[in-house]
């Protein structure tokens, strides 16, 4: 069986913490890959800041250098909205040879009781966890309402970041600086389009 990774998000900017959890992940569940999971039309948010072609390409541009990220089309070229529990619903049935590991940030498990058929998810995949400094998580912090997830939750070490594309917008949007947040390509790209002003 593959063994692959799964980061989605609106990526409205892609920054270095999506690049950092995806890398960790990798590297700490020896992953075969990671691919990249685009909302185009995510139904946790009335509005993107940016068209999905912007943000494409910007997520094309950050993991351009690194062979083993690649982006899915999955939820771009179908009609929304995408919830996660359809979506992986989808790429279990593709590729019946993969098994996949949905990577996230301690926030993301922190309101995992909150998405759409969360209970079905324990069935689809296994979920990747990387802390972040303003969230407090355990593998058995919804054991009450998820049974069983503890079980499917593996915590990574990896570097405590905490900031998030809607602060990296908002910073933009101010005039202030975003490098080292952003990959330099994701940068050049957002000056080059004015986006975020």
């Amino acid at each position: 069986m593959r063994r692959i990774g799964l980061v989605g998000g609106t990526f409205d900017p892609p920054h270095i913490v999506h690049l950092v959890l995806a890398e960790f992940a990798l590297d700490a569940l020896k992953l075969d890959a990671v691919w990249f999971l685009p909302a185009a039309d995510p139904p946790h948010k009335d509005d993107t800041r940016t068209a999905i072609e912007h943000r494409l390409v910007m997520l094309e541009a950050a993991i351009q250098d690194r062979s083993a990220f690649t982006i899915s089309r999955i939820d771009i070229d179908r009609p929304g909205p995408h919830f996660t529990v359809e979506t992986l619903r989808l790429l279990r049935a593709a590729h019946a040879d993969a098994e996949f590991y949905f990577v996230m940030g301690g926030d993301s498990l922190r309101d995992l009781p909150r998405w759409s058929r969360p209970a079905e998810l324990l069935e689809l995949c296994t979920f990747v966890v990387m802390g972040r400094p303003d969230v407090t998580i355990a593998a058995d912090m919804h054991e009450a309402t998820l049974p069983g997830l503890k079980d499917r939750v593996i915590l990574i070490d990896s570097p405590m970041l905490g900031f998030s594309s809607t602060e990296i917008a908002a910073r933009l949007r101010a005039g202030k600086s975003v490098r080292y947040l952003v990959p330099d390509a994701v940068l050049s790209y957002i000056e080059q389009h004015g986006l975020y002003r």
